[in-house]
Order: structure tokens, then sequence, then C-alpha cells
């Protein structure tokens, strides 16, 4: 079984012909129009609308759609194909997934996609409202990170690009030669942007972090310049980290910049259990 009741840790088996999945002890939890399945419980949420905003989500669409990001995509595409191993359907976790977008690129880029069973999991209902309709081939939930309802050992790979990450899910997630793909910021990410926010600047310290017992096998770092327009380069700041210390003036003069070009540094590591 791919899922297990979120309040009771049962399995869920899905009930035909209604396409709701039930367990043991009779939770049920039905499908939504869309396609996603949506396996938060209210006594498991901490707000209203838990996740991203609709504006940090709108700007990260607008964003990551203008393809500004679009080698990072094609550089996790490229290692996913060099270090398939496993026989098809390879089962794919994109943890944090937003509206989706890395998981259609690798949909729409890796060799075989018809090979791929492709997952996605965010906390927040209309990113994953989104994610469903514009990808009817993979399956999203309405989940949280630090409680998965997903099967014990049931992925092959978990990708997670800047998302939040429970390590004793991960581990308990992943198949025993299962592999870890993580995206985090290089040294010099958003260098320009900094820039107008911090008096001084410092490289980024190039931390990673995998769950205790796994080791890397594959890094990569990609770094290139992007010139986004004005509102591009808003939405950029949006999804930074220190977008709330940009108020103001600060944000004026970001806005106000002539042809500002923005150094993008990614550090790409693949790991799996030692």
């Amino acid at each position: 079984m791919t899922y297990i009741c979120p309040i009771c840790q049962s399995p869920l088996q899905q009930h035909l012909p209604s396409k709701g999945y039930y367990c043991e002890n009779k939770h049920h939890f039905d499908i939504a129009k869309e396609g996603y399945l949506n396996l938060l419980p209210v006594q498991h949420k901490k707000s209203k609308e838990p996740g991203d905003s609709r504006a940090m989500m709108r700007s990260r669409r607008s964003f990551l759609e203008a393809g500004f990001y679009q080698p990072l995509a094609q550089t996790i595409t490229a290692l996913i194909d060099q270090h398939r191993t496993v026989q098809p359907p390879m089962h794919i976790l994109d943890m944090g997934c937003g509206e989706g977008y890395y998981s259609r690129q690798i949909e729409a880029l890796c060799q075989h996609p018809e090979q791929l069973d492709l997952h996605g999991i965010d906390i927040a209902k209309n990113a994953i409202l989104a994610a469903a309709k514009k990808q009817p081939n993979a399956h999203f939930i309405v989940a949280s990170n630090k409680r998965m309802p997903y099967a014990d050992h049931y992925f092959d790979l978990i990708v997670i690009v800047y998302a939040p990450a429970n390590d004793a899910e991960v581990v308990r997630l992943l198949k025993t030669d299962g592999l870890l793909l993580t995206v985090t910021p290089g040294p010099r990410h958003l260098w320009q942007l900094k820039e107008f926010i911090y008096k001084e600047v410092k490289e980024h310290k190039v931390e990673i972090d995998l769950p205790e017992g796994y080791e890397q096998i594959d890094s990569r770092r990609l770094s290139y310049t992007i010139t986004p327009d004005q509102e591009h380069r808003m939405a950029l700041l949006q999804m930074t980290p220190f977008a709330w210390r940009a108020k103001g003036e600060i944000q004026s003069r970001i806005q106000r910049a002539q042809d500002l070009e923005i150094e993008t540094d990614f550090i790409i590591t693949l790991a799996t259990k030692r």
C-alpha cells in the first residue's frame, strides 16, 4: 500500500468506485475533484491555512515558470537518469513540492518518464491543488513533512529542494538502497540581492546535513547568472528567507535597479545509505 492513515497509521486502501481511501478503523479520505488527496487532519494543523501564503505561491510560480531555475531542473534530472538502477517503476517523492514545478520538470526531461511513479507532498492545500491540476500523471497529497503518511520504505528516491525535512521520516520512507537528492544554497547564491540588504555580505556556509548512516555518492555545484526583470526580481526576493529584512526603501532600490545581474549558486547532493 502507498499510504497510511494519518490518524491511526493503519494501511489505507482505495475504495472503488468512489476512489476514496479508508483504513481498517474506518477513517475515510476523499480524493478531490482535482485529483489530490488531503491527508492532513484538522488536529494536525497549527493554523487555518498552513504552509506558504497565496502571495508567496504566486511569486514562486511567476519566477519558476519564467525558466530562471531551468538549469537546476536539468541538473536534477540528469543525476536521476545517471543513477537510476532500479527496475521500473521508480517511486519518487518531491518533498515540499509546492505547485509541483520540479516534479513536472522530472517528468518532462527524464528518459523514459513512463517508468517513473511521481509523488509530491506539501502542507499548503492551494499549492497541491495547483500541482494536481497541472500534472495529472503524478500523485499529490496535502500533509506535513513531519508526519508523512506513506508506507515504510516505499520510495526509491526522495528529492528535497530548499524544503525542511525530518531525517527520521526520510529514513523511514526510503528503501534500503534508496537515494536522497538535496538542493542547498552555494556560497554566492543571490549575492547581488544580499548586497542591497546587508552591510557586509558573507559567503553562505555550505553545510550538507545528511541523515545518520547516509553518505554522499555524487555532488554538483551549479552556478550561473540571471537577469530577471523588475517583476521577477521582486518575486525572487519573496522566495528568499531574507525577504523580511527588505522593507520600504530597500525593496524600492532593488526594484529600480537597471539590468541587475544576480548570481545563482546551488549545491546538488546525492546520497544513499552507507
